[in-house]
């Protein structure tokens, strides 16, 4: 049937209508469609045993299926019932053939709901398409045809949803169809789920790299943003210049005491034994002033490295209002390890009172210095000039015996 005369016209027709007036963006509804479900329908027809006037009645419905689709998508099932109504009325068809025509025509709407057999042959043959290897490619054409014709952009998941759910409720209602085609359509839609778990997965990949670059981002800006660094780097360096200065000052104060140590141990050992004797009185006042200098410049010495404990009495309402130097172990000895662990964690919560802590240590820390460099101040002052008058003394007193000699 599909080779006779008739249909002859009724596909060169069709074709010429597409070719002069369907828009370039319908890749997917076009003479290629139209002849699938032409041959579809014919391959369903002749399973089915129809007669030579059922045939011709679904055959034409397929032709002019589409035919719409020369005025855009929308309601074009509407035009090609227009269109099918205008070609066989020039053709003094049957009002009863046509109206059927036009009844396959409109059961082909989305969503189908065929009532009859022919209705069904002719919904099965236009989405036969679902069962076949090809369904992939004409997927894709189909999108771009909904794309091009409605500017609808859908990204690749939400086609592959809006497919996958299509082949989910769709069914087949000839037996011909069901038994080649279903099977088909089954696999096509597990490859459609597989893509869209691929998809699913790679987005979620990919939507976490952006968040943590977008944190890392955001982190970095903070610190760009905020002085922290410098500020830590600033305490760190000024806390390092103080403990090497102290670290000085208590070398150079292990020297002076040493030198006295070994000057006393020397003046006992060598120049107390000679006092007693009648001949060395002059040696009374060079050598007392002499231990005199010596044992005051030990003691301010002395003085600049003893050690000085605060009475670490501070109770949980000194810290939280903020009145305690956590970070100076003075301020905590005596305290007891909980209350010490409460008062650390509220200093590691609250920034402005770290940095107050450590302000109040780098403070008094120079405070200390500044008492400890003063005290060596003193006593290498009383060594230097002590040892000079010493020695002048020595020296006089050595004179005034040798001229009363």
């Amino acid at each position: 049937m599909l080779e006779n005369n008739f249909f002859s016209d009724v596909k060169g027709f069709v074709f010429n209508l597409f070719k002069e007036k369907l828009p370039s963006g319908a890749v997917y509804h076009n003479g290629n469609h139209t002849s699938y479900v032409v041959n579809a329908a014919n391959e369903i027809g002749l399973s089915q045993n129809l007669s030579e006037d059922e045939l011709e009645t679904v055959l034409l419905a397929a032709w002019f299926h589409d035919t719409g689709y020369i005025e855009g998508a929308k309601n074009h099932e509407d035009r090609s019932i227009e269109i099918v109504n205008n070609y066989l009325t020039e053709r003094n068809f049957a009002k009863e053939k046509i109206a059927k025509v036009k009844a396959l025509i409109k059961a082909t709407k989305m969503p189908q709901k065929p009532t009859g057999n022919l209705e069904e042959i002719i919904c099965d043959a236009d989405l036969s398409h679902l069962g076949r290897t090809s369904f992939t490619a004409e997927s894709k054409l189909l999108r771009l045809e909904r794309e091009q014709l409605g500017s609808e952009l859908l990204s690749d998941l939400d086609w592959l949803n809006e497919t996958e759910e299509f082949l989910s409720k769709h069914q087949y209602f000839t037996d011909h169809a069901f038994e080649n085609w279903n099977a088909q359509k089954t696999l096509n839609w597990l490859s459609v789920k597989n893509a869209i778990k691929k998809i699913t997965i790679r987005s979620s990949e990919q939507e976490q790299k952006k968040r943590f670059k977008k944190k890392e981002l955001l982190i970095r800006k903070n610190r760009e943003e905020r002085p922290d660094r410098g500020i830590e780097t600033m305490f760190r360096v000024a806390l390092r210049n103080h403990v090497k200065l102290s670290d000085i000052a208590d070398t150079k104060a292990n020297i002076l005491i040493s030198v006295c140590a070994i000057i006393l141990s020397i003046a006992l050992s060598t120049l107390f034994p000679k006092l007693d004797k009648a001949d060395n009185y002059y040696l009374i006042f060079p050598t007392l002033l002499f231990l005199f200098i010596t044992l005051v410049t030990m003691v301010f010495t002395i003085l600049s490295t003893r050690p000085k404990v605060t009475s670490g009495n501070f109770t949980e309402e000194d810290i939280a209002n903020k009145k305690v130097n956590l970070l100076f172990f003075g301020n905590f000895h005596k305290m007891s390890l909980d209350t010490f662990q409460k008062g650390i964690v509220e200093v590691m919560k609250d920034r402005e009172y770290l940095y107050e802590s450590m302000t109040k240590d780098l403070y008094f820390l120079g405070i200390v210095l500044a008492k400890k460099y003063k005290l060596l101040r003193i006593a290498y002052t009383i060594f230097m000039y002590g040892i000079v008058f010493s020695v002048l003394a020595f020296v006089v007193s050595f004179l005034i015996m040798q001229s009363n000699a």
